[in-house]
């Protein structure tokens, strides 16, 4: 659609876009209305097509494929409105790998929203290495952090020297981007700690995230009930993690009260392995 309402009058897509692009006014700021239906629209600018307004959908339960292609939209709208070469669904490598959203044939930003297999999610990992093209991963809803990180959400870290480990989420329906960052996993269990900033899905926001740079902070540390109980828990139901520190405890002739009180308390990277499990080994090594 290229006209909508702006302040009870007729404003056309081409003409906010030119105001945009000169620096008059902020890409998104206004409540556009579409003249049919009264709902609140967004401009979107196109490299390819004439600037155009969309339908921006805010009614929770919207599915997973509209949210993927607001998602993709918005974010790369977002880039073009501060100066950045993108493209939205580029085919690469003869149609092997399709980038949901790429950023001067450099960076491809790929907007997750419904499940994905770890040995897919490495399959088009690989892909991109291959032509040289660094992923970041945005997830949606069904991928958002809380006080647990689960193996299908690990696969989305990222790391970077100011941010540490670090998980991007995406929110077209209430135009946001949350970047949780400083993550940390407790000692055995999957329990997380981060820090947690929220940018605006628009212009000024996606420049706000590149520049970001956080004040460290003094995480605290775990809790060695908590852990304790936790890992009791898992030489019970004999879990993946239960059975190798279970075989150690074991060969080495310990029980939990024998592992340092110090290690409990200990707080990791993500994807680092306990220092529990670590010390355990280092011991029988030995």
């Amino acid at each position: 659609m290229y006209a909508a309402i702006l302040n009870q009058k007729l404003v056309l897509a081409v003409n906010e876009a030119e105001q945009v692009n000169r620096g008059i006014k902020k890409l998104n700021q206004d409540y556009y209305l579409c003249p049919s239906c009264r709902h609140r629209m967004i401009l979107i600018l196109s490299e390819d097509k004439t600037p155009f307004f969309k339908h921006f959908y805010q009614v929770k339960g919207t599915g997973e494929k509209e949210e993927h292609s607001q998602a993709k939209i918005l974010l790369c709208t977002a880039l073009k409105a501060n100066g950045i070469q993108a493209e939205v669904e580029v085919s690469l490598l003869d149609q092997q790998l399709r980038a949901d959203v790429l950023v001067e044939n450099k960076l491809s930003f790929e907007v997750q929203c419904a499940p994905l297999s770890e040995e897919e999610f490495n399959h088009r990992h690989q892909l991109y290495k291959q032509i040289n093209i660094k992923d970041i991963w945005i997830v949606g809803k069904r991928h958002y952090l809380k006080k647990k990180i689960n193996q299908s959400q690990e696969i989305f870290l990222r790391y970077s020297p100011k941010w540490q480990w670090y998980y991007l989420e995406i929110d077209p329906f209430k135009c946001l981007i949350r970047l949780k960052y400083n993550i940390l996993k407790a000692a055995i269990s999957s329990e997380i700690q981060y820090d947690v900033k929220t940018f605006p899905l628009d212009e000024e926001g996606v420049a706000e995230l590149f520049l970001f740079t956080p004040v460290k902070k003094i995480f605290k540390v775990s809790d060695i009930k908590d852990q304790k109980k936790y890992l009791q828990k898992q030489l019970v139901q004999k879990s993946k993690i239960g059975l190798k520190i279970g075989s150690l405890l074991y060969q080495l002739h310990y029980s939990i009260d024998d592992i340092p009180k110090e290690l409990f308390l200990q707080l990791r990277k993500p994807k680092d392995a306990s220092p529990i499990l670590t010390f355990l080994q280092k011991k029988l090594d030995d």
